[in-house]
């Protein structure tokens, strides 16, 4: 099969997916990548012994004409190259397998807000952030503006969230943004944490701007009543209107160790106003793209 570079738009005809292709045009446009579109048609268990291999038949080859009608319609629309592929097996697990066989740069998936998810839209999704060994972009709503004003890159104290920084450069040099770095002080009276905090973030911050990339960087003391990141991430990503993205660390389903504090992950990505890319650790696979 043809690996031109490209991002992998899962799509089940629902809003939330074809709003995930929409978004795709953007990121294809600007890192000049080909659009391949995947239906994933999953027999549903038991009910599959009820139909003959030719009606099963029958019903893919209309998918695959419905799919291919969405791809030369998105394809004139974006001025891209847009392609249709139907594959049968479980969704996750497919979704998963071409972006391997294509050697897909990125995944782009709508998803639900809330936790009652079914779909590609929901659980599906879920699986496939934890298990994918390159970034995954999600969003929950439409873009609120064009093109990408500012990053939002969270840290915390673990050597692994640092390797979300290559990421947010790459994405801010090529989408022309600046990088909003957040650290959340939990410990307030630590003098240690907030000397640690401190130092990482204006590491960070140098680092960035070495890079030619505009930074800001600030410490964001908790709300006493805070349990996790979330609300404190999601607070200052609502009052800087200018944040378009949402870069955070996964862990995968094999790891030990939580990553990015792992349900705290799939909350900011079911919560977010913007769209959240998400990355797993290099040490259990994550892999970097030139351009």
């Amino acid at each position: 099969m043809d690996t031109r570079p490209n991002l992998l738009v899962p799509i089940d005809f629902h809003d939330l997916s074809l709003m995930g292709l929409e978004y795709g045009y953007r990121i294809a446009r600007t890192f000049e990548l080909e659009i391949n579109l995947l239906y994933v048609h999953e027999e549903p268990g038991i009910l599959a012994n009820f139909f003959t291999s030719e009606e099963t038949d029958k019903v893919i080859a209309r998918i695959r004409e419905e799919l291919k009608s969405i791809a030369r319609k998105a394809s004139v629309e974006s001025g891209l190259t847009v392609n249709a592929i139907v594959r049968k097996g479980t969704v996750h697990s497919r979704i998963l397998s071409m972006a391997e066989e294509l050697d897909s740069k990125m995944i782009i998936m709508g998803t639900r807000s809330s936790s009652e998810d079914k779909g590609i839209s929901g659980a599906h999704t879920s699986r496939v952030i934890r298990s994918a060994n390159r970034p995954v972009i999600t969003l929950t709503q439409r873009h609120r503006h064009e093109g990408c004003h500012s990053i939002l890159l969270p840290l915390d104290l673990t050597k692994e969230t640092r390797q979300k920084v290559s990421w947010a450069i790459t994405m801010a040099k090529k989408m022309g943004c600046r990088i909003r770095v957040v650290s959340a002080l939990w410990s307030k009276h630590d003098p240690e944490v907030i000397r640690r905090l401190r130092n990482q973030l204006n590491q960070v911050k140098q680092f960035i701007a070495e890079a030619g990339v505009d930074c800001v960087g600030e410490i964001v003391e908790s709300d006493d009543n805070a349990r996790t990141l979330v609300p404190i991430i999601l607070n200052y990503a609502d009052k800087h209107i200018d944040i378009d993205m949402i870069i955070i660390m996964t862990q995968q389903e094999n790891g030990v160790v939580e990553y990015f504090l792992g349900s705290s992950a799939q909350e900011i990505i079911r919560k977010s106003p913007v769209p959240v890319m998400s990355i797993v650790p290099k040490e259990l696979g994550f892999i970097y793209f030139n351009y």
